[in-house]
């Protein structure tokens, strides 16, 4: 009688048969993964790109974030105008493409600038933030009324009276570095804005002479630039003194020596 079917011995050596089957090695498999890994990749590569290209186009070229206002803070006698021409940052450019250092050395190069510095406003602006120099003195160079800051520099020309609180300097040749120019202009910075109010001018012929003529018609001997602060404290006290009557009158007054004061 025959059977059709398998007996154990047959189911065994079929088991055996499968577990004796080989197994493909991880590096074949690898081998089968890597053309669809090279092809992800390609994929992204043709979808960054273009992205990138779009993001720079939009930086370097686009006029979507071009300039469309230029900024002035700090204009006090220059006109927001005249800045802004001097900057000359062409509207429409795109803002990574302003070259800041140059417009900064532009605007610098006004007289009336003592210091400024040019920045991007994102996504649109450029900021041109200044400091304007102050006047302390007014000279006369070559026939015109210029003023003076307090390191020397002649950057504005006028005509009429100096504004409030600039006092008329005589020196031979006023300028940045020369002695007289700067011992003056050291007397003026050492004195309380209240005293210069009182100052109708200031001569010198050489760094050791300054002398300070008072709107009373009285003289002050001022020196040369030294103890400058000692100087001022001093002839602050005595005008108080000699305007409350504790001081007989005096028509000179010399605090070249602040520690020895001379009234005559």
């Amino acid at each position: 009688m025959s059977r059709v079917g398998t007996t154990t011995r047959d189911r065994s050596r079929g088991s055996a048969s499968a577990a004796a089957a080989p197994r493909p090695a991880p590096s074949a498999v690898r081998r089968r993964r890597r053309p669809r890994s090279r092809a992800r990749h390609r994929l992204r590569a043709l979808l960054v790109l273009p992205l990138v290209a779009t993001v720079a186009w939009v930086l370097w070229a686009s006029p979507l974030l071009g300039v469309r206002s230029v900024q002035v803070d700090g204009a006090v006698s220059l006109r927001e105008g005249e800045v802004r021409d001097a900057a000359g940052i062409a509207a429409g450019t795109p803002l990574l493409r302003v070259d800041v250092d140059a417009a900064r050395a532009r605007v610098a190069r006004l007289p009336q600038v003592a210091s400024v510095q040019v920045t991007r406003g994102w996504p649109d602006r450029v900021v041109i933030t200044l400091a304007e120099r102050v006047p302390l003195a007014v000279v006369d160079s070559a026939g015109q009324q210029v003023l003076v800051d307090a390191q020397g520099v002649l950057f504005d020309t006028i005509t009429g009276a100096p504004p409030a609180g600039v006092v008329p300097l005589a020196v031979p040749d006023p300028r940045p570095g020369d002695a007289a120019t700067e011992a003056g202009l050291a007397a003026l910075a050492a004195l309380p804005a209240g005293v210069r109010a009182q100052l109708s001018g200031v001569t010198a012929t050489t760094g050791q002479d300054v002398t300070l003529k008072l709107t009373d018609g009285r003289t002050v001997l001022w020196g040369d630039a030294g103890n400058s602060a000692a100087k001022g404290r001093a002839l602050t006290a005595l005008l108080d003194q000699l305007a409350a009557g504790t001081l007989d009158p005096a028509g000179t007054i010399d605090v070249s020596t602040p520690d020895a004061v001379v009234l005559r």
